[in-house]
């Protein structure tokens, strides 16, 4: 049972390290082989879309707290009729 455990967590490590590695390698060609431009668009997409989920997370949430206050006013008002 250890030894399968032992090689289990060997194959886990040489896994995970070796995709790291391939992503390394990856990000490495992808950015000599992209025009500066490309690069700096695709940054800038990157943060947009981070922009742009925060706004809807905060959204969201702003809703959320709106529906919940209606739902206890609703409980609270029917629990006031009783």
């Amino acid at each position: 049972m250890l030894k399968r455990f032992f090689w289990l967590l060997i194959g886990f490590v040489l896994g995970f390290g070796s995709s790291l590695t391939a992503v390394r390698k990856l990000r490495r060609v992808a950015a000599r082989y992209a025009p500066p431009e490309i690069a700096q668009r695709w940054g800038e997409r990157a943060t947009s879309v981070g922009r742009d989920v925060r706004a809807a997370v905060r959204d969201g949430r702003s809703e959320m707290r709106t529906r919940e206050a209606e739902i206890k006013a609703r409980i609270d008002t029917r629990d006031a009729s009783r």
